[in-house]
């Protein structure tokens, strides 16, 4: 185990160095490519002992982070100005030190670690024949499945819609559930990967990993919600129609009237 550990970390802190270039990245294309590492480095280390549901998250895994690294990327180079709007204010490497830097680059590797845990935990007891009940697993890769597929269908109807009128927020598919769909999506991934794992966690650091990395992302999601709802306030407030939109949708959660994030200050964006 410990050994998987120490690999996953070095894969997801060299491909997270990205960062290094552009702070942002740390959070998005190292993000989704150090998935898609962890996934493939995973995939080397036990693919003798690999089943068909350990295999199909770590594939899941891989496709999820290209694509989500790829569509950031491919975002960002075709408009510099959604680029220059979605990047942190005030945050770039010439006013961060080089102490701070690193401890956000180590900070991002080992949030990448704690997420994929479940995996890496089910990979390395299934090596030593300690297989969980496969229910836990075919429980977890569907439901992050239907995140992955959520995600995809978030992204492609906001690009569809903007296509239309780039000035207009999004209210059309499934952005009539919730305002941050794709958000929700990367949730629901999560969830399943956790999931996935609870049978085959079987000591406290353990469970302490796979808890961390599940509470990281939540609150990594929350954290982006509130900035989007900030930046849409600013862009789209004196509309009527956007107020209305946002007053009957709940902001990420389905069925719970929770519309707003501005009121919680504990959630910094």
């Amino acid at each position: 185990m410990a050994n998987s550990i120490l690999l996953v970390v070095l894969a997801a802190m060299l491909v997270s160095a990205l960062g290094w270039k552009k702070l942002v990245y740390f959070f998005s294309l190292g993000y989704g490519y150090s998935i898609a590492a962890i996934a493939v480095a995973l995939c080397v280390r036990y693919w003798p002992t690999l089943t068909w549901t350990t295999g199909a998250f770590l594939l899941l895994m891989f496709v999820y982070g290209v694509r989500l690294a790829t569509f950031l990327l491919v975002r960002e180079l075709k408009s510099p100005t959604y680029a220059k709007a979605t990047s942190f204010d005030k945050v770039n490497n010439e006013d961060r030190s080089i102490l701070q830097r690193t401890a956000i680059w180590l900070s991002c590797a080992l949030l990448y670690l704690c997420q994929t845990f479940p995996i890496t935990a089910q990979l390395a007891h299934n090596a030593e024949g300690l297989f969980g009940n496969p229910i836990w697993e075919y429980v977890g890769l569907a439901v992050a499945f239907c995140g992955f597929v959520l995600e995809i269908i978030a992204d492609y109807q906001k690009s569809q819609a903007k296509k239309v009128n780039p000035k207009r927020f999004v209210d059309t598919g499934v952005y009539r559930l919730v305002r941050c769909p794709n958000y929700l999506g990367e949730l629901t991934v999560w969830t399943g990967v956790f999931i996935s794992g609870c049978d085959t966690l079987y000591t406290w650091w353990q469970w302490l990993l796979a808890i961390l990395g599940f509470i990281g992302i939540v609150y990594v999601m929350l954290y982006g919600a509130k900035r989007l709802e900030r930046r849409q306030d600013k862009n789209y407030g004196s509309d009527p129609e956007y107020q209305s939109y946002k007053s009957r949708t709940p902001i990420l959660f389905p069925f719970l009237p929770i519309h707003s994030f501005m009121p919680y200050s504990w959630m910094k964006g």
